[in-house]
């Protein structure tokens, strides 16, 4: 009786396993960069993502203080490295071009924000990046104070001080050259 339910259960993962390869070896599972995933490998992604940044991300406090220099070194920070992908303080109204082609979609984050997450998730999220969504890690570029530079601007992008806000508000995400110029250089 036991040596049946084993062989049962063995039977039924092997028969699982089976399909499962048959699937993916059948290209049925889309792996271009322009198919909207589906419900059960985003639920997938998001969960482990969750659970991974819950067990990983730092639970001490960020060493940067919310000054206003070292807002404004956040802005910039975020020009140089992040706005291409998520968006200048026009949010959701003008991704890039590069933006526009991801997916799934990078959150524009004037409109998306990440202020009510801590700012060790953007931290970890910052250095590690996320895998299978076009976010990079930035832990070989970035230092650790850059990155926590970059997530106190995040924490703070709403209710920013006049100088960082007016920084902000000059944040370009695509490059503005016209063809002429482009090809003049």
């Amino acid at each position: 009786m036991v040596k049946g339910v084993f062989l049962g259960i063995f039977l039924t993962l092997a028969v699982a396993l089976a399909g499962t390869f048959a699937l993916v070896r059948s290209g049925s599972i889309p792996a271009n960069a322009d198919a909207e995933p589906g419900r059960l490998e985003t639920w997938i992604a998001q969960t482990s993502l969750e659970a991974t940044i819950q067990r990983d991300a730092p639970k001490d406090t960020s060493p940067v203080a919310a000054t206003d220099a070292n807002l404004v070194e956040g802005v910039r920070l975020f020009s140089q490295n992040c706005a291409i992908c998520h968006g200048s303080a026009k949010g959701a109204a003008s991704p890039s071009p590069l933006a526009k082609g991801l997916l799934p979609k990078p959150p524009q984050l004037a409109t998306d924000g990440v202020e009510d997450d801590p700012a060790a998730y953007s931290f970890w999220k910052i250095k590690h990046g996320i895998r299978l969504t076009g976010m990079p890690s930035f832990g070989s570029s970035l230092s650790d104070r850059e990155i926590w530079t970059l997530a106190l601007f995040l924490k703070h992008m709403d209710k920013l001080p006049p100088v960082a806000q007016q920084a902000w508000q000059q944040v370009r995400n695509w490059p503005e050259r016209s063809a002429s110029q482009l090809v003049q250089q």
